[in-house]
């Protein structure tokens, strides 16, 4: 469906990251960034903040791997964009991982200029390294090679932090999460009621709390796939009635969801 001019600009700033990643363009990249900007990648990772923070992440990362961008769909929802996509990493030992991803982007408008103030990648950490390790030597060797630039770049801070992303709340959120999504799509409000909690928020689409009556009558038959446990949340592609989006499930540390909002895009 066509998208108004502020949502267009907002997906044409979004798609200016995955081009400069592929042209390998350092420099083109960091430039979508606010100065204050923060990188959570993955989520639940110890976040990376300011373009030098950045620019020390792209040469982590990204610099010296081949990185392809499968979208499945884009929502928009001013100011934030949600990507639905997969992301096809080769390593420089020749090693490639396939990983499903959720990307969350929030925007902000600097002299005429939409650019990004907060970036928020939903992969699951352990699920990739287990994926690279199984390609052999070529993924021992990537994974070998990736200890040392981490800590090159980054320190043993960066190092420790990046390792936080085996946290968070795993299985049990995901298992948390689709029993929501199963009592509301057979309209079990008690359920969900005793799933949620008394203060957990419901945002259908996001930013519109909605009553859990209301989520439950919308949310009649959805059906969902690809969910991800990355830090305190879960995220998960969903199909609600005549719309495709993604619903973000955040969590309190007590692993008990606090807001659970729905990025809807309608066919």
């Amino acid at each position: 469906m066509p998208l108004d001019p502020s949502a267009a600009a907002l997906l044409t700033a979004v798609e200016a990251s995955p081009r400069a990643v592929t042209a390998h363009d350092k420099a083109a990249w960091i430039e979508l960034f606010v100065a204050d900007a923060e990188v959570h990648d993955p989520v639940g990772s110890r976040p990376h903040i300011g373009r030098g923070a950045i620019a020390r992440f792209y040469d982590t990362f990204i610099g010296p791997n081949t990185i392809a961008f499968r979208v499945e769909r884009d929502l928009v929802h001013p100011p934030t964009v949600v990507r639905d996509l997969t992301i096809v990493t080769t390593m420089s030992t020749g090693a490639t991982v396939v990983v499903p991803m959720h990307l969350r982007y929030r925007l902000v408008e600097e002299k005429g200029r939409w650019k990004i103030a907060h970036l928020a990648a939903h992969w699951e950490l352990a699920a990739m390294i287990w994926q690279l390790l199984r390609t052999g030597p070529p993924g021992l060797g990537a994974a070998l090679r990736l200890g040392p630039q981490l800590i090159a770049n980054q320190g043993f801070g960066g190092a420790i932090g990046m390792m936080r992303a085996f946290g968070g709340v795993g299985r049990t959120g995901k298992r948390t999460t689709t029993r929501v999504f199963a009592a509301a799509a057979s309209t079990d409000l008690p359920r969900v009621r005793g799933l949620l909690g008394p203060r957990a928020v419901v945002e259908l689409p996001a930013g519109t709390p909605v009553p859990l009556e209301e989520f439950t009558n919308r949310a009649r038959n959805m059906r969902w796939n690809k969910v991800i446990a990355a830090g305190r949340t879960v995220t998960a592609s969903i199909r609600l009635d005549d719309a495709h989006g993604v619903a973000v499930a955040e969590f309190t540390g007590a692993a008990r969801i606090a807001t659970l909002r729905f990025y809807l895009y309608a066919v």
